[in-house]
């Protein structure tokens, strides 16, 4: 068993957790470890009815939590499948069966498999798409989706580790054809990312080193960003002088502007880096406009953002209206 992995799960032990099993090798290994350490633990499993061996997947999972003596809740994805984004429409259909469990039943956290062979395709992905520090920095091991714990002990473990164990102990897995289907990019990056340790030189472990160093940043910048979003938001509405928002730098400044659009409008996500910038340049002069669910208007000095639909008047419940240098730095 992986010392990261024991590590990290050592602060979450006595919690009741979730762990999403699919039948793949990363998550069977993920099971049977949480199970070695005692963890107090329910494993989730989502049918999504996609592929001819599904049910069987589903029995192999049913039996083998049987044999570590974990319990085992699963769900059936029903009805009709849309023709195009299906990928993703299966991914949110998993983890809404899943987040509603965990929230019906007081878990406190639910554990997915995400590994650093996964951390490193997202680094690349992100990377051929453009992306900025957030993107760069990949997975978080600890994050929130709809308001549940979501753990990744195992963005430090290799693949090839997992499937070690797993071939060692005679523990069975099934591999998705998809995972070999180089129609998509993640497929293609593991299909070639060995080309970038053997020409260039760059080993994984340098890679995942890079992604770290980023992480620590994003979470400095998170930090500093989520202490000012919090000085001038109350009830869903943020109201504060121009300066508060465009005396940042640049990185910071779109940060804030989608944390706080993120915040009041109630996403799930924040605003895409193109909206976020087409966002500041309207701002940058008077104007009215949504974005994320929310409204922004800009008055003067004055920038108010309001959840879409809400009244945009600058004039506090007392009736004045706030003074500009009120947030003022």
């Amino acid at each position: 068993m992986n010392q990261k992995f024991v590590d990290f799960m050592h602060k979450y032990a006595g919690m009741r957790l979730a762990v999403a099993v699919s039948g793949g090798v990363d998550s069977v290994c993920l099971l049977c470890w949480m199970a070695q350490i005692g963890a107090n633990v329910i494993c989730l499993h989502v049918n999504h009815g996609l592929r001819a061996n599904a049910e069987i997947e589903t029995e192999y999972v049913r039996h083998l939590c049987h044999k570590l003596g974990v319990e085992c809740k699963f769900f059936y994805w029903t009805g009709d499948k849309p023709s195009t984004g299906l990928e993703a429409a299966a991914r949110d259909a998993r983890y809404k069966f899943m987040t509603d469990f965990c929230h019906e039943n007081n878990i406190d956290a639910l554990v997915t498999a995400h590994q650093a062979d996964d951390q490193i395709e997202t680094f690349f992905m992100n990377l051929g798409r453009g992306s900025g520090l957030y993107g760069l920095a990949a997975m978080r091991p600890v994050t929130y989706r709809d308001g549940v714990k979501i753990l990744r002990p195992l963005l430090n473990v290799p693949r090839t580790e997992l499937k070690k164990f797993c071939d060692d102990n005679g523990i069975k897995y099934f591999t998705d054809e998809m995972n070999s289907d180089p129609h998509y990019t993640r497929v293609r990056i593991r299909q070639n990312r060995h080309l970038v340790g053997e020409k260039l030189g760059i080993s994984d472990a340098r890679i995942l080193l890079a992604i770290q160093n980023l992480g620590r940043v994003r979470d400095a910048i998170d930090a500093r960003v989520a202490e000012m979003v919090a000085s001038v938001t109350n009830n869903r509405r943020a109201m504060f002088v121009d300066s508060f928002l465009f005396d940042q730098s640049p990185d910071i400044r779109l940060k804030l502007l989608g944390t706080l659009v993120q915040k009041i409008g109630g996403n799930e996500y924040q605003p895409r880096l193109n909206s976020l910038s087409n966002a500041l340049d309207n701002l940058q002069h008077d104007c009215k406009f949504t974005l994320g669910h929310c409204t922004l208007r800009r008055l003067g000095e004055k920038i108010l953002i309001v959840p879409e639909g809400s009244k945009t008047s600058f004039r506090t419940r007392y009736g004045k209206t706030k003074s500009a240098s009120t947030n003022k730095k």
